[in-house]
This record gives structure tokens, sequence and C-alpha cells, in this order.
């Protein structure tokens, strides 16, 4: 029987840093930057604010895998929690408590924030129910991380209340760029778990449905997000507009490249090409709307990519993404 080890080890936290995916929390940090941006804060708000959303998809990825061992023993034998070497409590309750203290330094940058955080943690809470069923995975996941540009918006934003943030023209073409490209994500990520989730009992669309129909709604989401992040991008353009459009349009390319991708493969294992160009096309789009917002932020977005880019590359299993 492999060894679990405990929390004061120093093996369980190089295991649970595994377990939340860090090539991943690039995600869950541009989404909340979106809104951080939209919202103008200075710099202290903004580095706590986006601590708390980097750290979050992390939190929130290990908390949905205590629920999913079933499937993941078969499609990811890599992972900490299928070896046995960290234990489920103790990865449920360090995920918890994680998503708590960023939930705390987000209420404490804006009460309001309190609404959208308990809904993002419940959410996290009841995925792996929804997965399992085929008209339902892609769009449950993606509504909880459509909830950061508007986390962002609060954070960064002082008193005002989230009936008025959502109301804010601004942001919410990337709202539902968000929404859209994330689901896409989710969708295309099951192509590289077809046989895992068929053996699980997991009914998932592409289960449901096979590759070519599920690769042509992933067809359908991609262009919802060029079409979400244009809109944004004709609605709230400027003369300092041309660099965060450049890279928004390596961000539709890199998405297009991700479509053909799906199409032109038809195993499992090629699977996570497509996938990681899904990540980064995301990525790109959304780091273009938050310096749509804050062109100063060219630099640091720059180095943000670079280690998202780092991280994706250094990933410790190639097929999974």
């Amino acid at each position: 029987m492999p060894v679990s080890f405990s929390l004061t080890a120093s093996r369980f936290w190089s295991a649970y840093w595994i377990t939340m995916r860090p090539y991943l929390l690039f995600v869950s940090g541009v989404a909340g930057m979106v809104g951080i941006a939209a919202s103008g804060a200075g710099l202290i708000r903004s580095v706590a604010a986006f601590a708390a959303f980097l750290l979050s998809y992390g939190f929130g990825q290990a908390l949905t895998d205590c629920f999913q061992t079933d499937t993941d023993s078969l499609s990811s034998p890599y992972r900490p929690l299928v070896r046995g070497i960290v234990s489920r409590a103790d990865v449920l309750r360090v995920s918890l408590a994680g998503l708590a203290l960023c939930s705390v330094l987000l209420i404490a940058l804006n009460p309001w924030a309190i609404i959208p955080a308990c809904m993002a943690v419940s959410g996290l809470a009841t995925y792996t129910h929804f997965k399992r069923r085929w008209w339902a995975g892609p769009w449950y996941n993606a509504w909880i991380v459509a909830l950061l540009p508007l986390m962002g918006r609060l954070a960064g934003g002082g008193a005002e209340s989230a009936g008025l943030v959502v109301g804010t023209p601004p942001l919410i073409p990337f709202i539902l760029s968000v929404f859209f490209g994330y689901t896409n994500f989710v969708l295309m990520g099951y192509f590289k778990d077809i046989s895992a989730d068929r053996a699980s009992g997991y009914d998932t669309f592409v289960v449901r449905f096979g590759w070519i129909r599920a690769a042509v709604g992933t067809d359908v989401l991609s262009i919802a997000t060029v079409a979400a992040s244009a809109w944004g991008f004709v609605r709230h353009g400027t003369g300092e507009t041309v660099p965060a459009a450049l890279v928004l349009i390596a961000g539709w390319v890199v998405l297009l490249a991700a479509q053909i991708g799906i199409h032109r493969v038809r195993t499992e294992q090629a699977s996570h090409g497509p996938i990681a160009n899904v990540v980064r096309g995301f990525v790109l789009v959304h780091i273009a709307a938050a310096i749509l917002f804050r062109p100063a932020w060219l630099l640091a977005a720059a180095l943000f990519y670079a280690a998202f880019e780092l991280a994706l590359a250094t990933r410790p299993e190639r097929s999974q993404v």
C-alpha cells in the first residue's frame, strides 16, 4: 500500500501542488484580471485580488478531484489522490481552507463579493454531480469561472453593489467570453477522458454524442468566444487599443488552431495538443481584454503569459491539460 503523507510532511505539499495543476492557475488569474483592470484599482488592491484569483483555481481543482477519483484512476493515474500518497480528507481540508481564505480576502476588499464567492464555492463542491450528465457538465463548470470578472470588478471597485457591476457595460462582453471560452475548454477536455468516463459511468457530451458531434459543439463555443470578445473591443476600444487588439487576434488564431486540431485528431492520447491551444487562446483573449482597460499593464501581461507557457511546458504529464 502507498504511504499517505500527512499535512506536516513536505511531500504532502509537493503532491498537493501537483493536484492544484499550477499550469491552469493562469486561467482563473486572467479571468479575475479582466475585472480588476476594468475597475481601475490601485496597485496594492490589484495585486491582493489577483493573488486570490490565481490560487482559487488550484484550490477548486483539488476540491473537485476529491470527488472524481473513479474516472481519474483510469485517465490520470499519475495524480497524487489516485496514487494514495495524499488522503482525500486532507486534500478536502486544505482545499476548503484555501478557498475560504481567497474568499475572505475578496470580501475584505468588497463585502458584496460574498454573494458570488459563496456561489462559486458551492458550484465547485457540486460540479462532479453535473459532470456525469451530458447536458450540464461544461456550462456548469463555466458559470463558476464566469463569476471571476465580476468578482474582480467588485474587489477593485470599492463599495459598489453586485447589481451595479453586472450592469456595467464594459464588463458584460468579457463575462460572456469567459463563459463561452471556459465551456469550450471543459468540453474539449473531455476528449482525453472518453474511455475512462465511459467506464466510470460519466455520461459526458463526448461519450453520448461521439467525437465529430462534440467537436462541432466546440466550434460553436469557440465562435461564441470570438464574437463576445470582438463585441467588447468594438464597444470599448480607443486609440490605445492596438497592442490589445494584436494580442486578441493572436488569441483568435490559437483558438482556430485548436478547432482545426480537434477535428484532425481521432485518439484520446493526441487530444492534449488542441486542448492546450484552447487554454492558450483563452489566456491570450483575456489578457487582451485586461490591457484594453489598462494599457500600462502590457509588460506585466507579457511576463504573465511567459510564466503560463513555462508552467504548461513543465507539467508532470504531457498528455494531461
